[in-house]
């Protein structure tokens, strides 16, 4: 599996001022929804503490955690890949610090000094290849849980 990585400390110190001379520092409260599938997504956060659930809506009653992130993790990545919606939806597991930054002003960033933008877009490639990892090991786990259990 491959190692999870924090976009911040993947980035060359150059680079990373670059990139945190955009941040913005906020905060969301414990229960907040971040965001929700399917809405713009035009920002993403870097989680400074606190922890935030990713989930997906099955039905009108029930979601579905599919992660967990923390301190240094990467939140959101659809901003950077067209249609530039949220694939899931975030909540402020708890009390959650963070910095903001606007995509536009990134990727404008990004087009200014190509090696950033090229760091910048395999830092997120490597969070979103961990991730699939994660989320892989977790759906074997079900499959095998419910196979043992004479549900599938």
């Amino acid at each position: 599996m491959t190692k999870a990585i924090k976009l911040l400390t993947a980035l060359p110190p150059p680079q990373r001022e670059r990139l945190m001379a955009l941040a913005r520092e906020v905060s969301f409260p414990e229960d907040t929804r971040i965001f929700e599938a399917g809405g713009t997504a035009d920002r993403f956060w870097v989680i400074r503490s606190g922890a935030v659930s990713l989930d997906q809506r099955v039905n009108d009653l029930h979601r579905v955690t599919v992660a967990g992130l923390g301190a240094g993790d990467l939140l959101g990545w659809s901003w950077l890949f067209p249609p530039h919606q949220w694939d899931f939806g975030a909540v402020a597991f708890s009390q959650v610090r963070a910095y903001e930054f606007d995509s536009a002003a990134v990727l404008r960033l990004c087009e200014e000094d190509p090696p950033l933008g090229m760091t910048l877009v395999r830092s997120v490639a490597e969070v979103l290849a961990h991730r699939l990892e994660t989320t892989r090991g977790k759906l074997m786990e079900q499959y095998a849980m419910h196979r043992r259990g004479g549900a599938l």
